[in-house]
């Protein structure tokens, strides 16, 4: 609704409270002890500036954690997202970082479940028919088998900290159909590719509701900057290979971020 349709008493008191709620955000985000939990999407693999005692797990400064934590200054702030984390691995190595007094927490699993990299390396190598026919096998494995895991990683989370807002952050959509993109994977592999993501963003949103939790997506961000549109967010096959189909800093910092922070 445009401000013209108020009068300037009117105004004035919403810019008033609009400058309130700017005071109060810090102070609510100051009583946060947050815990940032996942695999490489929210670890920050791609982005570069990796923290020295992350070692393989490839935390860095310029990940969505790290920068919302910068941005809020919460009470407490535990980093422990690992790269190849998978619902497993998060259950067993990560959720120690959990306690009753945790109040926040962003979680990016299921990709590894799937075998994501594995995907993305066989329609790299492989013909068109083998790359669909992984990606069909990788969707039959989100439809199947991490539902399960999901709901299992979910409850241990709540099981440790029961009070927190749980905030399960979703994967772009790789590919824009139809872009710049003159060589590589075809248009068929790639639209594959982009189902496969909005299945398992699907799964993952439906788990993160019946658990309580708060489901963000990241596609409207990385809609326009997909892999293909001339100004894409996610590294394409890249040196090193590990950064490959990941965010780069920009992808943290003007997608991932954003979707966290309105969630959380």
């Amino acid at each position: 609704m445009s401000v013209r349709t108020f009068r300037a008493s009117v105004f004035t008191l919403a810019i008033a409270a609009v400058a309130a709620l700017g005071i109060a955000q810090p102070a609510s985000a100051a009583g946060d002890n947050y815990v940032a939990l996942g695999d490489s999407y929210s670890s920050g693999v791609g982005a570069g500036s990796y923290t020295s005692e992350s070692g393989d797990c490839k935390r860095s400064t310029k990940a969505y954690p790290y920068l919302w934590r910068n941005a809020n200054a919460p009470a407490s702030f535990a980093f422990v997202a690992c790269s190849g984390a998978t619902t497993a691995s998060v259950s067993s190595g990560q959720l120690g970082a959990l306690s009753a007094s945790t109040t926040l927490v962003s979680v990016t699993a299921g990709g590894n479940d799937v075998g994501f990299a594995d995907v993305m390396q066989t329609c790299v190598l492989q013909s068109e028919a083998a790359c669909v026919s992984r990606v069909n096998t990788a969707v039959s494995a989100v439809q199947s088998s991490l539902p399960g895991r999901l709901d299992s990683l979910y409850t241990g989370i709540r099981s440790r900290a029961p009070q927190a807002h749980v905030v399960v952050m979703g994967y772009p959509r790789f590919y824009k159909l139809s872009g710049t993109c003159i060589a590589g994977l075809t248009e068929t592999e790639r639209g594959a590719i982009n189902n496969a993501s909005d299945v398992l963003n699907g799964v993952l949103a439906k788990r993160a509701a019946d658990a309580g939790f708060t489901y963000s997506s990241v596609v409207d961000e990385f809609t326009g900057h997909e892999l293909c549109s001339g100004d894409a967010w996610i590294h394409s096959v890249s040196i090193p290979v590990t950064n490959s189909y990941h965010p780069k800093a920009v992808g943290q910092s003007n997608g991932y971020l954003p979707a966290f922070a309105s969630a959380a």
